[in-house]
C-alpha cells in the first residue's frame, strides 16, 4: 500500500492553468486544476514538465505556496533572466493550457499544524514560498503556534504576498529586511541579513523553535550559522535552498 502511495505521488499527471496572479513585475503564481492530487504538506514541492513538439523536454522544481486543496495546486514562479521553463510559464503559458506536474515532492522541510513548538521562518528573495505555505496552513488549520517571519528582500517592489503579509495575523511578527533599496521613510539603511537583526527578530534559542530557512546558496548557509553561533539546535534547523536568484 506504501509502495503504490509513493509510485502515485511520482507519477506524471496532466495539469491545467485555471487561474494566473502577478505577486511581483517577476513572479508569477499560478493555480493549477490537478484531477486526483492526493493532497500535501506546507513545505513541499512539485516538479513541472514542458514538452515541445518534437520531443525535447525541459523540468523544473517549484515550491507549494498553499496548503492542500481538492484537485487544486499553487506555486509561485519568479523568472529567471535566460530560464527556458520560468520564461514560458511567464510569457506564453495561458489559462486554459495543460502541463505536465508530479508531486508532491520531500517531506523534511514540511510544518505540521500539530506541531506546538514555536516557529522561526527566513526567507532570502523567493524563498520565501514555501514558508508562506506554512504561515497559511497555520491559518487555516487555527493554530495558536507562534510564528516569527524574516523576509529578506532586495526592495519593496520585489515582496511577494505584500497586501497578504500586510494583513495583521494574531500570533505572527514579521520582520523586513531590505538589502539594496528600503521603503520612503524606513529607519534603517539597506543592508544583508546579519547576526544583530536575527538575534533581535528570532526567538531565543532556550525557546526550542522550529526554524526553516529557505532562499538562495549563500543566504541560507549564512542564516544557519548564525542560528547556530546564537545557540539552537542543529537539529531544529531546516534549510531548503536554489540557484543565485534571490536577496
Amino acid at each position: 500500500m506504501a509502495g503504490t502511495a509513493i509510485s502515485g505521488r511520482l507519477a506524471w499527471r496532466v495539469a491545467t492553468l485555471v487561474e494566473s496572479r502577478d505577486e511581483t513585475p517577476t513572479a508569477r503564481t499560478l493555480v493549477f486544476d490537478v484531477p486526483g492530487w492526493p493532497g500535501h504538506l506546507a513545505g513541499q514541492h512539485v516538479d513541472i514538465r514542458l514538452t515541445a513538439e518534437d520531443g525535447y523536454s525541459a523540468q523544473r522544481s517549484y515550491s507549494l505556496s498553499t496548503p492542500s486543496q481538492v484537485d487544486r495546486v499553487e506555486v509561485t514562479v519568479q523568472l529567471v533572466s535566460d530560464g527556458e521553463v520560468s520564461s514560458y510559464l511567464h510569457d506564453i503559458y495561458s489559462v486554459g493550457d495543460p502541463l505536465e506536474l508530479r508531486g508532491p515532492i520531500g517531506g523534511w522541510f514540511v510544518w505540521r499544524p500539530d506541531e506546538l513548538e514555536p516557529v522561526l521562518l527566513v526567507a532570502g528573495g523567493s524563498g520565501i514560498v514555501p514558508l508562506m505555505a506554512m504561515i497559511r496552513a497555520r491559518r487555516e488549520a487555527g493554530s495558536r503556534v507562534p510564528f516569527k517571519l524574516i523576509y529578506s528582500v532586495r526592495s519593496p517592489d520585489e515582496l511577494y504576498y505584500a497586501e497578504e503579509l500586510r494583513k495583521p495575523q494574531a500570533g505572527l511578527d514579521i520582520t523586513y529586511v531590505y538589502t539594496r533599496e528600503t521603503p520612503d521613510g524606513w529607519p534603517q539603511p539597506p543592508g544583508r541579513l546579519g547576526v544583530a537583526t536575527v538575534n533581535s527578530a528570532a526567538w531565543p534559542a532556550d525557546f526550542a523553535p522550529r526554524c526553516f530557512v529557505c532562499g538562495p546558496t549563500g543566504f541560507v548557509e549564512t542564516v544557519a550559522n548564525i542560528l547556530v553561533a546564537l545557540d539552537h539546535d542543529p537539529r531544529r534547523i531546516k534549510t531548503e535552498r536554489f540557484g543565485p536568484t534571490g536577496a
